[in-house]
C-alpha cells in the first residue's frame, strides 16, 4: 500500500465538496458495511482490503462521480472476498449498485485450461457488463490504478504480468472513454514495472534537466501571451507540462535517438474562451513559428469518438526546438481530462448529451464486436486491435467520419459502416476514383463502398484488413460457411454408415434415448453431431459405438483390421486397391464440401482413393497406397470414388532420369506438350554420375492421360528412369 492511507473521514470530506447531504449519509452507510465485512482482511499488495477499497472510492470521488459509482467502488471486492453476496447488496444498496459490483467481480469458481483463458473470461465479463453500464469500467479503472500504485510489494512475475495487462488493455480502455490523465498514469506505472532500468534512467535524466526545462517553458509561455494579446486573443490560461515518461520513451525507441535529442519534452496548452479564438490562436502561432508538415490536426471540426476536441500543431519554436501546442476551449479541456466523466448521465439526473450518445454507441459497438469471439487468443487479439489510437479519418460521401488505424483498407471502412455493407463489398471509390480493396486509406479520403447482394467475405481479406471489427465478422462468416459444409458432409457420411449397420437417422431421432446418446457424444443437437462428424471432431466409429448395440466395438475393430490387411496384401503384390466400394461417398456429390486433394501423393482420376477426415478442414483425398494415409488413424478414413465426366486437370509429379546430352530437356518437354499436358513446374540438375535429373509437375486429365505421357517418354532412348512421385 502507498505510505498515505486514506481514512473514512478523509473520504467523507472529499465527497462533501460536491455531494448533497443525503448522498453523504448513503456513502457513510456503505463505509460502515465495508468496515464490518472486511474487518482486518489483508490486501494482496500490502495493508488491508478496506484501505484498498477506500482508496478506490477516493479515486472515483476525485473524478466527481455520482454516489452510486463511489459506493460500487467501495464495495467492488465484497463478492470476490466472499464477505457478502449479491442478494445482500441488493437489499442494502439497491439493484443499481449490486449490478455494478457484480460486473466488476472476477470469475473465481470455474477452472480454465490456461491462464490466458481465465484472464480472457474475466475481461469478457467486464467488457459485456460495461456495454450496459459504463460505470463498471470506471470502477475497474480506479481499482487497477490503485493496484498499480501498490504493486511494488508483489513478486516480479506478478508485477510484470499485471503491468503488461495494464499497458495493453486498461490504459487503452481509459483512452477509449477519454480519461487522458488516467491513461497517462497507468502507462507510466506499467512502464516502471516492465522496464525498471529504463524508467529510472529516463526519470533521472528528466529530473536533471528540470531547471533548464522550466526556464524554457516560462520563456515560451511569455512569448505566447504577448503574441496572442497583440492579435486580440486573451487566453484564459497557458500551461506548459512535461510529457509523461512513457510517451518520451516511445519516441526514443521509435526514432532511435537519445533523450538530449528530444526537443518536444514539453507540451503547451492554450485555453481560450471560444471556438473562433481557437482558430485565431492557431493562426497567430503559425505566423511566427513554422509548423511541421503533417503535424497539424483539427479535432474540433472532427472530434474523436471519445468526444475529444482540440487543435494540435507541432512548430519550430524558440532556439529551433520543436514544441507541441494544443489549443482548446475550457469545456474542451474539461472533456479532454475527464472524458466520459465530464458529462456523466447519472449526475443529478441530467439527460445524456448527443456527444455522449456517440461515445456510448461506439462502446456498444466494441462490445458487440467482441461478444461472439470465443477463442481466447482471438479475443485478446481483437480487443487490442479495437483499442487502437486512430490514425486515419476517412469520410462517407455524406460527410460522416470513420476513425480507423493506419493501414486500413476500404474493407475496414465498409465494416465500420455496417457488417452487411462489409459482407457485400465488391469494390470502392476513393475521392471519385475506383481503387483496389487493398488500397491503404489516407486522412480525408472520401470513400464510397460498392456492394452486390450475392457477394460474400473472402478468406484472403483476412490478410489485408486491420480492424478487429472486420476480422471478427469475416471469421464468423467463414466459420458459418465451413460449418454448413461440414454439416452436409457429416449427414452424407452418417446416412451411409448407419445404413450399413441397419440404422437410420430418422429411426434414431424417433427413439426416446436419442438425447441421452447425444449427451454421451458431447453434442448439443443432431446438427451439432453431424457437423462434428463432417469436420472430423467426432470420428465415425465413436459415433457408431455410442449409437449401436453392445458388441459393436469388437466388430468394428475386426472390420478395420481386415481392411488394413487387405490393402497391405494388395500393396505387397504390387496391385492397385481397386475402385472404391459401392455405396461410397461420390466426390461429385460433395463438391461443395471443405475438401482438398492431398499434395503428398497427388491423386488423379483413375487412382483408387481414400478420404481422410481432417479436424476442421473437411476431407483430404489420398491415393489408397499413400504411405502418409496408411500411417494415420483408420477410424477417420472415408471411402470415396471419382465422379464420371470430369473436365478439369490435376497436378501430378514425375521424376525423370536421363543421359545428359544436349537438348535432352527440350526433347522431354516437347514430348509432354505433344500429349496435351501442361508443365506447371520444372526443376533440373546434373547428378554426380552425369545424369540429367528432372522433376516435373504436370497438369493431366486422369490416370489414362498420365500413362500415355509416360509411354511416350519411355520411348525416348536417353530416358533411363521414369516414376511417379
Amino acid at each position: 500500500m502507498p505510505d498515505s492511507v486514506i481514512s473514512p473521514q478523509h473520504l467523507h470530506a472529499m465527497a462533501a465538496v460536491y455531494l448533497p447531504q443525503g448522498d453523504l449519509e448513503f456513502l457513510n452507510k456503505a463505509v460502515q458495511f465495508a468496515q464490518e465485512r472486511h474487518a482486518d482482511k489483508a490486501y494482496n499488495y500490502g495493508g488491508t482490503f478496506l484501505d484498498h477499497a477506500i482508496a478506490v472510492a477516493a479515486i472515483l470521488v476525485s473524478m466527481k462521480m455520482d454516489v452510486s459509482t463511489i459506493v460500487a467502488g467501495l464495495l467492488h471486492g465484497v463478492l470476490n472476498e466472499g464477505v457478502a453476496n449479491e442478494e445482500e447488496l441488493q437489499h442494502f444498496f439497491g439493484d443499481d449498485i449490486a449490478n455494478i459490483v457484480n460486473g466488476t467481480t472476477r470469475i473465481t469458481n470455474v477452472r480454465y485450461s490456461s491462464r490466458l483463458a481465465h484472464q480472457v473470461e474475466n475481461i469478457r465479463k467486464y467488457i459485456l457488463a460495461m456495454g450496459s453500464d459504463i460505470r463498471v469500467l470506471l470502477v475497474k479503472l480506479a481499482d487497477r490504478l490503485q493496484d498499480m500504485t501498490s504493486l511494488c510489494s508483489a513478486a516480479e512475475e506478478e508485477r510484470r504480468y499485471k503491468a503488461r495487462e495494464t499497458m495493453d488493455l486498461y490504459a487503452p480502455l481509459a483512452a477509449r472513454v477519454g480519461i487522458e490523465w488516467l491513461k497517462r498514469e497507468l502507462e507510466d506505472l506499467s512502464f516502471s514495472h516492465l522496464f525498471p532500468e529504463e524508467y529510472e534512467k529516463l526519470s533521472s535524466q528528466m529530473d536533471s534537466s528540470l531547471d533548464e526545462r522550466q526556464a524554457y517553458v516560462d520563456e515560451v509561455i511569455g512569448i505566447l501571451y504577448t503574441k496572442l494579446r497583440a492579435n486580440k486573443v486573451e487566453p484564459v490560461r497557458i500551461i506548459g507540462r512535461p510529457k509523461h515518461l512513457y510517451s518520451i520513451y516511445k519516441k526514443l525507441v521509435v526514432q532511435k535517438i537519445t533523450v538530449d535529442q528530444v526537443y518536444d519534452k514539453v507540451a503547451f496548452r492554450i485555453i481560450v474562451r471560444t471556438v473562433r479564438e481557437c482558430y485565431q490562436a492557431l493562426g497567430t502561432v503559425h505566423a511566427d513559428w513554422p509548423p511541421v508538415p503533417g503535424r497539424i490536426k483539427d479535432y474540433i471540426s472532427v472530434p474523436k469518438a471519445n468526444n475529444y476536441q482540440s487543435l494540435h500543431t507541432t512548430v519550430s519554436g524558440p532556439h529551433d526546438h520543436f514544441i507541441e501546442i494544443q489549443i482548446r476551449t475550457e469545456e474542451m479541456d474539461r472533456v479532454a481530462q475527464e472524458g466520459v466523466a465530464a458529462h456523466w448521465a447519472y449526475k443529478e439526473g441530467q439527460k445524456i448529451s448527443s456527444k455522449d450518445v456517440r461515445l456510448f454507441k461506439d462502446i456498444k459497438q466494441l462490445v458487440q464486436t467482441l461478444q461472439e469471439v470465443e477463442d481466447p487468443a482471438e479475443f485478446m487479439e481483437s480487443l487490442k486491435s479495437e483499442l487502437y489510437e486512430p490514425d486515419v479519418f476517412a469520410l462517407t460521401p455524406r460527410g460522416e467520419v470513420r476513425e480507423l488505424p493506419k493501414g486500413s483498407t476500404p474493407i475496414d471502412f465498409a465494416y465500420a459502416i455496417h457488417s452487411d455493407v462489409g459482407d457485400t463489398c465488391v469494390g470502392a471509390k476513393v475521392n471519385g476514383q475506383i481503387v483496389q480493396l487493398k488500397y491503404k486509406l489516407q486522412n480525408g479520403d472520401i470513400v464510397e463502398i460498392l456492394t452486390q447482394k450475392n457477394q460474400h467475405p473472402k478468406r484472403a481479406w483476412l490478410q489485408i484488413v486491420q480492424t478487429a471489427r472486420a476480422r471478427t465478422r469475416i471469421r464468423q462468416y467463414l466459420r458459418k460457411e465451413e460449418n454448413e459444409r461440414s454439416l452436409k458432409l457429416g449427414r452424407e457420411i452418417c446416412d451411409r454408415e448407419l445404413k450399413k449397420n441397419g440404422l437410420s437417422l430418422q429411426a434414431l431421432i424417433k427413439s426416446g434415448h436419442f438425447r441421452l446418446l447425444l449427451k454421451e457424444l458431447g453434442c448439443s443437437s443432431l446438427e451439432d453431431m453431424l457437423t462434428k462428424v463432417g469436420s472430423g471432431a467426432l470420428t465415425v466409429p465413436h459415433m457408431l459405438q455410442t449409437l449401436q448395440p453392445e458388441g459393436y466395438a469388437e466388430l468394428e475393430e475386426q472390420r478395420r483390421t481386415e481392411l488394413i490387411q487387405q490393402r497391405a496384401q494388395k500393396l505387397a503384390a504390387g496391385k492397385k486397391t481397386g475402385p472404391a466400394l459401392s455405396g461410397s461417398v461420390d466426390l461429385d456429390g460433395v463438391a461443395d464440401m471443405p475438401m482438398k486433394v492431398s499434395r503428398c501423393c497427388h491423386p488423379i482420376p483413375g487412382d483408387a482413393i481414400i478420404g481422410f477426415i481432417t479436424t476442421g478442414s473437411g476431407l483430404s483425398i489420398h491415393r489408397a497406397e499413400c504411405p502418409n494415409l496408411l500411417a494415420t488413424n483408420s477410424t477417420r478414413w472415408v471411402e470415396v470414388s471419382w465422379p464420371a465426366g470430369l473436365q478439369q486437370t490435376y497436378h501430378t509429379p514425375l521424376l525423370i532420369r536421363a543421359e545428359n546430352r544436349k537438348s535432352i530437356l527440350a526433347t522431354i518437354s516437347s514430348s509432354i506438350s505433344a500429349d496435351d499436358a501442361d508443365i506447371v513446374e520444372l526443376t533440373a540438375r546434373t547428378t554426380p554420375q552425369n545424369l540429367a535429373e528432372i522433376e516435373a509437375l504436370l497438369a493431366v486429365r486422369d490416370l489414362e492421360h498420365l500413362q500415355l505421357i509416360k509411354q511416350h517418354l519411355q520411348q525416348i532412348p536417353e530416358v533411363l528412369v521414369l516414376k511417379r512421385r
